[in-house]
């Protein structure tokens, strides 16, 4: 399994995580921080502010996902060879040509 196999797995779990603490959030307040007491400042069931857990989660997988990324990108030449094979002029290779079928006035192909 290559380097760049574990990054595109971790940016995929990461991605996920991020995307379901999105959605857990509510822009008006109202959100997972709401059913613990609404105002954010009490404790139920040891929880103590869940809404700036969330916030802190969102930035710190938000960071991950990018640094994530930014590391694939490093490992993506890493795994063969950087040289361009169509830009190789020590062997040149011709392409076949193909000629077209031309039709004869009886509607027969020759060639």
């Amino acid at each position: 399994m290559s380097a760049f196999t574990i990054f595109l797995v971790l940016i995929v779990i990461v991605a996920f995580l991020l995307v379901v603490v999105i959605m857990v959030q509510n822009p008006k307040g109202g959100g997972l921080s709401s059913s613990f007491g609404g105002g954010g400042t009490q404790q139920m069931g040891g929880v103590k502010k869940t809404g700036d857990f969330l916030d802190k989660s969102t930035w710190f997988l938000a960071t991950a996902l990018i640094v994530l990324i930014l590391a694939s990108n490093l490992t993506i030449g890493s795994g063969g060879s950087t040289e361009s094979k169509a830009l190789d002029t020590d062997e040149p290779t011709e392409m076949p040509i193909s000629v077209p079928a031309t039709t004869n006035d009886a509607g027969t192909a020759t060639e």
